[in-house]
């Protein structure tokens, strides 16, 4: 009798591992350009993270925030993760296509449509998807994220088209960099991004572990790549938090000005200033950052 009760719960729980919702959402999707992994139980939210980065800039959120069935992307090609099939040629945008697949695949009759938030690149991602897929998403929330990059790295009227040559020049060093010049960029750059310090050594680690030609052909897509015109496709409420750059010559009340005037064409939009962080906003200002994504997914 022991061994037949041990048959029935084992056949009992395969049962009903094969009507879970995220098993069969794991079995029916495959992708080269993405992975993804689900972490609780709940509405289901979607979390793209930034250029050469990986999903465990979500950790703490994740934790802090429960009640919510999380889909944490890798990018592939970043964090060590194999190139797969963003071996040439824009990543961003054809990983905006799988996303929006993925979410095809997982999205059942009567179940409400998830939300997404990306940091950087991730919200470049975010946006990219919601104007092309309007009914994909109910909510969008973009993190330190503007519709085009470019425009922090020229004049006023900089264009996609102006800013190219700048972007390939970028581009071409990036790729001639030796190992030991782009581990000193990679560094600097994160020290930049990251003002906490203790949370610099796993975004560095990311950073060195991404493919280069992958992480090189990224940021040259998202400078030349303006999304202003197309945010008037977005449909969803839209969140953007964002912060004023180290560096960057901008007082706060014109970095409000910048972003409201970046995010015009959004329908329903709500922008938030976050103070006394860098970029990466969920590591410098954990507790104002989990309450802007608790605000946010209710």
């Amino acid at each position: 009798m022991p061994l037949r009760r041990h048959l029935l719960k084992t056949i009992l729980a395969l049962a009903c591992a094969a009507l879970s919702p995220v098993a069969a959402w794991a079995a029916a999707f495959s992708s080269d350009r993405i992975s993804i992994k689900t972490e609780g139980e709940g509405r289901d939210v979607i979390l793209v993270p930034g250029l050469s980065s990986s999903p465990r800039v979500w950790a703490e959120v994740v934790k802090a925030v429960p009640g919510y069935r999380y889909h944490l992307v890798q990018v592939s090609g970043f964090a060590g993760q194999a190139v797969g099939g963003n071996t040439e040629g824009a990543v961003a945008a054809p990983v905006a296509e799988e996303i929006a697949r993925y979410i095809a695949s997982i999205v059942q009759p009567g179940v409400q449509k998830p939300l997404l938030i990306g940091h950087s690149m991730g919200g470049s991602i975010g946006m990219m998807l919601a104007a092309r897929h309007p009914q994909a998403v109910s909510k969008l929330m973009v993190v330190d994220m503007l519709p085009f990059l470019g425009a922090m790295f020229g004049p006023p009227g900089t264009t996609a088209q102006s800013i190219k040559p700048v972007a390939d020049d970028m581009l071409a060093k990036m790729r001639a960099a030796t190992p030991e010049a782009r581990a000193q960029r990679t560094e600097a750059a994160i020290k930049s991004m990251i003002n906490t310090a203790a949370m610099r050594a796993p975004a560095v680690e990311d950073g060195l572990r991404s493919d280069p030609d992958v992480s090189a052909r990224a940021y040259h897509e998202l400078v030349t790549t303006d999304l202003t015109a197309e945010l008037k496709n977005i449909v969803v409420p839209t969140s953007v938090v964002y912060v004023v750059p180290n560096g960057v010559p901008l007082s706060s009340e014109q970095m409000d000005g910048f972003y409201k005037m970046a995010y015009a064409n959004v329908k329903e939009i709500r922008l938030k200033h976050i103070p006394a962080s860098a970029h990466f906003i969920m590591w410098d200002q954990p507790d104002q950052f989990q309450a802007e994504v608790r605000s946010f997914l209710k």
